[in-house]
């Protein structure tokens, strides 16, 4: 089947939280073009959980159509509630979006059991095949590889999403994911910097911030990987450094935000109360795509 690439993009918005649609045509058409193989559209990096229901719905619609077919578009719909979950859910079928991320939002911090009846329940009622969005970072829940099995057997769940941990627990990690879920169910890595080794390791998919932004660069690494040539991807990973370092120090949401702007792509902000960089990290961020050629 070979390994994948899923690009996820920013949604440029408003300060009042109005999908810029024109802006957001205009990311994802070089994504489209350089030919990656799915969209993450409203992911963490695509600030799902800041944009209302018709929002979404907005973004997606676009996406959609300036696809026109040629990718699966992956969507997320996280919410603090099991029921506007289900409702998202059902928005993204009906318009069109291949499947749901689907990560556990809480407040209340959640057991795995709810998270468990939240899947079965947003699965069962929507009838989207789901992604399971592991990404504790922002949902300060954590998958354990007993949930994990559970919810990989659940009908119309067909993926994962799991933080690519650093390079010597990598091959463990995947190993490990791979006992717990059922055959042919698709095990995927995000955080950028520690992919390289994921993919060489045997992961099925690189679900990537950079690649919103910079997808032939991202792409070239996952056919170095796809072909076994783990010393070009390395080589190509290694390359990269610079903005995976900027992506640990400042986070890559912030990063990517900045760099869409300096490309010119975008002047939209950050949803408040995230702030943008200060000028002299937009500076550094600046430097950094120059010295790398990324555009």
């Amino acid at each position: 089947m070979g390994k994948k690439l899923s690009a996820f993009p920013i949604t440029p918005c408003s300060a009042e939280g109005r999908v810029d649609v024109a802006a957001l045509r205009s990311l994802l058409a070089p994504l489209r073009d350089a030919g990656v193989d799915s969209i993450g559209l409203l992911g963490s990096t695509g600030t799902y959980a800041y944009l209302c229901r018709e929002e979404r719905r907005r973004a997606l619609e676009a996406a959609i159509d300036e696809v026109s077919g040629r990718m699966p578009i992956l969507v997320g719909i996280g919410a603090l509630r099991t029921d506007e979950t289900v409702r998202l859910a059902q928005d993204a079928r009906a318009i069109g979006a291949t499947a749901g991320l689907l990560a556990p939002v809480s407040y209340t911090p959640l057991t795995d059991d709810e998270v468990f009846e939240h899947f079965s329940v947003v699965a069962r009622e929507s009838g989207l095949p789901l992604v399971i969005y592991d990404n504790p970072g922002t949902t300060h829940f954590s998958f354990g590889l007993d949930l994990v099995a559970r919810v990989s057997r659940l009908p119309g769940v067909i993926a994962i999403k799991s933080p690519a941990p650093a390079a010597p627990a990598v091959a463990p990690h995947l190993d490990r994911l791979r006992h717990a879920v059922p055959d042919g169910f698709s095990v995927g890595c995000s955080g950028d910097w520690h992919v390289t080794e994921a993919l060489i390791a045997g992961a099925d998919a690189w679900y990537s911030v950079a690649a919103g932004l910079f997808p032939k660069a991202c792409l070239a690494i996952v056919r170095a990987a796809e072909h076994g040539d783990a010393e070009e991807a390395r080589r190509l990973n290694a390359a990269l450094e610079p903005l995976w370092g900027l992506f640990r120090e400042h986070s890559s949401l912030r990063v990517v935000y900045a760099a869409a702007a300096i490309l010119g792509l975008t002047d939209a902000e950050l949803p408040r109360p995230i702030l943008p960089l200060p000028q002299e990290v937009r500076a550094r961020v600046a430097e950094t795509l120059r010295a790398l050629a990324l555009s």
